[in-house]
């Protein structure tokens, strides 16, 4: 089969590697239809990940087909049209019966292959699932196109996850720092809880965007702090999405946050330490919520969500490209080309 494969510092393959093949009775075959790019995919790109093994197939949101099904898999028939999270799921431990998938202690994440070992990922022609019953699920009982649906698997359900930590009480103002897709997603998810959403970014196309989703739009250059006094009687935001995952952004963060407030962060982060000490948050009341999203969990929630707002919510794909094109399409990513918010890609 065709993929894009990880072949070295920004370097990206498209390349035939071997079909994948059932090893388990609970896997299936699903024949991918749409898989994305994420900005997680680019902490490997840029070597901020290390330890992948060469030519492991990158990616870990897509939608397709099931053409293959392990003798244990009932729940599912040939055919069937469905979204997986970015995370595996055996939907029977300690934490996947308590909604947090995202720490079962069986899952994988596509695209991770070290020492000859994992899981290869979804930006291919076909890919193996694992524990498909539970990991899995049918997008078509809620009327999505597989476009639509593929949102649930990572950066929707990403970005609901951040609002959903804020505990938003209608009214509430609720700064977000980053508009990209995660970022922008946690826009209009908060905005639909009942914030009051205030975006910061440094790029005008992904401001503009933000407004789109409902939120006030603030370039960073501005006096980002004092604006946001102004606008909260000189308390601070309720809560603050983070979602960048890095220093400037988690200092920014507990600059804006109220006493009392919330920050959450969704921001994958690679730094070693916090930018504030814990005497700063226990001097401030400050709540820090963060961590992987349990996207499977959030499924039967997110993809009804979808349901409601997808005209709105396909915005969010500025490009759609086929799998062929996949290196440039990294390329056009990485260095924000054409306004990219974010990639779609064909395989078919």
């Amino acid at each position: 089969m065709k993929a894009l494969t990880f072949t070295g510092l920004q370097s990206i393959t498209y390349e035939t590697i071997p079909d994948p093949i059932l090893e388990f009775a609970t896997d299936v075959i699903v024949k991918v239809d749409h898989c994305a790019i994420c900005g997680s995919d680019l902490h490997i790109y840029h070597g901020r990940e290390t330890g992948l093994d060469m030519h492991t197939c990158m990616g870990h949101e897509f939608t397709g087909e099931i053409v293959e099904m392990g003798r244990a898999v009932t729940a599912f028939n040939f055919g069937d049209k469905v979204v997986s999270p970015f995370t595996t799921a055996c939907g029977e431990c300690f934490y996947c019966k308590r909604g947090l998938s995202a720490r079962c202690i069986h899952n994988q994440i596509y695209g991770w292959r070290e020492n000859g070992k994992g899981l290869q990922g979804g930006q291919a022609e076909y890919v193996r699932v694992p524990m498909a019953e539970t990991t899995l699920m049918d997008y078509t009982p809620f009327d999505l196109k597989s476009e639509e649906a593929i949102l649930a698997g990572d950066i929707l359900s990403t970005g609901y996850f951040g609002a959903r930590l804020c505990k938003i009480i209608e009214g509430d103002i609720v700064v977000v720092v980053g508009c990209g897709p995660v970022g922008l997603l946690a826009c209009f998810s908060a905005v639909s809880m009942g914030a009051n959403v205030i975006a910061i970014d440094s790029i005008d196309y992904r401001l503009h965007a933000a407004t789109a989703f409902g939120a006030v739009a603030i370039k960073l250059k501005d006096d980002v702090k004092n604006l946001i006094l102004d606008k909260t009687d000189g308390r601070g935001a309720d809560a603050v999405i983070e979602a960048v995952g890095n220093e400037s952004a988690q200092a920014l963060a507990y600059e804006l946050v109220r006493p009392g407030g919330i920050i959450s962060t969704i921001g994958v982060h690679t730094s070693d330490d916090f930018v504030f000490k814990p005497a700063d948050v226990y001097n401030k009341n400050i709540t820090y919520s963060s961590g992987r999203c349990p996207a499977r969990s959030l499924m039967p929630e997110i993809l009804p969500f979808i349901s409601k707002s997808k005209t709105k919510l396909a915005s969010i794909f500025t490009h759609r490209m086929h799998l062929k094109d996949g290196v440039r399409a990294y390329d056009i990513f990485d260095k924000r080309m054409d306004d990219c918010i974010k990639v779609l890609m064909d395989t078919q």
